[in-house]
C-alpha cells in the first residue's frame, strides 16, 4: 500500500474539507498514478469530490463507521473490513489518498508514501505526520523543483524501512 498526497511546508494538507493548492502537474501526477488501481478514503475526502462522487476507472473503499452504504462505493466500517477487502488487492495498487486521519492511521502500513512538497505556507487546518522527521522513512527519490502559478513544488518519493504488515 502506497500514500499519495500534497503537502506544504508544513506538512499541511487541507483546509475547509479541501486541498490546499491548486496545481495542475500534481493533478495530473495523481490521476496518472491511481488510474485503475484502488483508492482508499474517509468519507469526509469522499464528500470533497464534485457532487461526493466517487473516482472514476479506480476502485474506491471508504473508511466509515456511520455513513450510509452505497451503490457507486464500498464502505468499510472499521481496519479489519479493511484489512480483510485489502487482500482481494495486489498491495502495490493501493493508494491512500485521505483525508488526515486515514492517512495517519495507516501510515505504519505503507511501503511508499508520493508526496507532492509545496514550498509554501496552505494556512492548512489538517496534517500529516512530517516524513522528513521519522525514523524509518527515507528520501528515496525526488525530482527537480517545479514551478505553477508562483508555487514552487517537487515530487518526493519516501521509503517506510520498517513497514507494519496489515
Amino acid at each position: 500500500m502506497k500514500l499519495i498526497v500534497a503537502v506544504d511546508e508544513k506538512w499541511g494538507i487541507g483546509k475547509n474539507n479541501d486541498l490546499l493548492f491548486s496545481i495542475s502537474a500534481d493533478m495530473k501526477f495523481f490521476r496518472q498514478t491511481t488510474l485503475n488501481k484502488v483508492v482508499v478514503m474517509g468519507y469526509k475526502t469522499l464528500l470533497s469530490f464534485p457532487n461526493s462522487k466517487p473516482l472514476k476507472n479506480r476502485t474506491n473503499l471508504v473508511l466509515s463507521t456511520k455513513e450510509p452504504l452505497r451503490e457507486d462505493c464500498k464502505i468499510l466500517r472499521n481496519f479489519t473490513e479493511l484489512k480483510n477487502e485489502l487482500i482481494n488487492y495486489n498491495e502495490n495498487d493501493v493508494y491512500l489518498i485521505g483525508g488526515a486521519k486515514v492517512y495517519n492511521q495507516l501510515l505504519n502500513y505503507c511501503s511508499h508514501a508520493l508526496i507532492t512538497k509545496v514550498f509554501a505556507d496552505g494556512n492548512a487546518e489538517v496534517f500529516i505526520e512530517n516524513l522528513d522527521a521519522l525514523d524509518n522513512w527515507i528520501i528515496e527519490s525526488e525530482s527537480e523543483i517545479f514551478e505553477e502559478n508562483g508555487l514552487k513544488f517537487q515530487f518526493i518519493t519516501y521509503k517506510n524501512m520498517n513497514i507494519k504488515n496489515l
